[in-house]
């Protein structure tokens, strides 16, 4: 027993030493959500919905010194019900989120390797995905470079190989090789940021495609006002859903542009153009890849989260507003109507999304309700289609240097 407390003590101790260096956080994210009624797709008539709670939990441990800073983050994420009350396994869901080291190489120079989200910009390429309760990562290095003047340029690589380097599948969403190269820079209010990337895919021995995505991003605030575009472009090829053939892409592209209106210190209004190119007789449709789709076009998540991969395009005509309420609530609430982006813009429906939220000590409360409106081409829909959720967000702080 002296032993054991002997041992307690000098672990007290480090972390007492470590303090300064050394943080210690973790998150417990459960949602629950209304699915099976239009989320995602077409909810037919008759069909049933169905509640499912799901749980992020996370430990995050990072320790940083003059040279480096090392991040390990640790996270499962589970359903409520996915295993018997008495199981001795888990649900195989408990992994490595982020495992990366950042290592110092000069005054302006830095290279970080490992596990680790790649997130610029808006997301709208490169994202997070923090909405996803797995959220994104990537197994990559970065050389990154920031200059006195505020210029910044991250260049990065990964190669994704195992067993016998045979990087066997079709999707989009994963790749053999990713290069990118990113610049940012201010000139004055303009913030101006650029983007070269090459996915490189592979379906078996012999089948390959490389997808190259080049663009721009542009935020520009004017005192009340903020003006926020995109502007990407694809070509090159993809490997196509059966994973048999390569598919061209020449000429694809994606163009946005967002406003936003600071009417009072409690209402900001919203407005917003998204066009992303579809398929046509010699290309396939733009695919935005990476980012966290799930803050663009609708939160019902109709297109591009798993979908729409090489369709007749989108084009996304939003309003919106937000609004601080009193007691602390805020409530944000937009809408969208869609059609495609090819000659015949079919009307593709239209979606309303409401999300209130609140804070409290140490938490906060979150949930939304979204509606969809078929267009009258499809038939057999279901007569209502929603999707409706709830959310707490717990960042607890167990240790700090601060």
């Amino acid at each position: 027993m002296k032993k054991q407390y002997i041992i307690l003590a000098l672990l007290l101790a480090s972390f007492q030493y470590v303090n300064a260096q050394f943080t210690l956080d973790g998150e417990f994210r459960p949602r629950t959500e209304l699915f099976g009624n239009g989320q995602s797709s077409t909810a037919a008539d008759g069909s049933d919905s169905w509640l499912q709670t799901s749980v992020r939990a996370a430990i995050n441990a990072k320790y940083k010194t003059e040279g480096y800073t090392v991040y390990l983050g640790f996270q499962e994420v589970f359903l409520f019900g996915d295993r018997p009350q008495i199981s001795t396994a888990g649900n195989g869901n408990f992994r490595v989120q982020e495992a990366w080291a950042d290592l110092k190489l000069a005054d302006n120079w830095n290279f970080k390797i490992g596990r680790q989200p790649l997130s610029y910009d808006d997301q709208r390429i490169l994202g997070g995905l923090g909405w996803a309760q797995q959220a994104r990562t990537h197994d990559i290095g970065v050389l990154k470079h920031t200059s006195k003047s505020g210029f910044k340029l991250d260049a990065g690589y990964s190669l994704n190989t195992y067993g016998d380097n045979i990087y066997d599948t079709s999707t989009l969403f994963s790749y053999r090789e990713l290069a990118f190269i990113h610049a940012n820079k201010s000139f004055g209010k303009l913030n101006l940021s650029g983007l070269l990337l090459n996915t490189i895919y592979q379906n078996g021995d012999s089948n390959k495609a490389s997808l190259y995505t080049y663009g721009i991003h542009a935020k520009l605030p004017l005192g009340d006002f903020g003006l926020s575009a995109n502007l990407y472009g694809q070509s090159g090829d993809r490997i196509s859903g059966d994973g048999l053939s390569d598919v061209a892409v020449e000429g694809a592209s994606l163009f946005s542009l967002d406003a936003t209106y600071k009417a009072s210190e409690k209402v900001t209004l919203l407005a917003g153009f998204e066009s992303i190119s579809g398929k046509t007789d010699d290309s396939a449709a733009f695919f935005p890849l990476h980012g966290t789709n799930h803050k663009f076009n609708g939160l019902m998540d109709r297109f591009y989260v798993g979908n729409h991969g090489n369709a007749g395009g989108l084009v996304d005509l939003n309003i919106g507003a937000g609004f601080k309420l009193p007691k602390g609530y805020g409530l944000n609430v937009k809408f969208h109507s869609f059609k495609e982006q090819s000659l015949t813009k079919e009307g593709l429906g239209s979606e309303l999304d409401l999300v209130l939220a609140k804070g409290f000590k140490g938490y906060k409360l979150v949930a939304g309700y979204s509606q969809f409106f078929e267009p009258s081409s499809v038939t057999g829909a279901d007569s209502t289609q929603n999707w409706a959720w709830a959310m707490i967000i717990i960042k607890p702080k167990f240790f700090s240097g601060k």
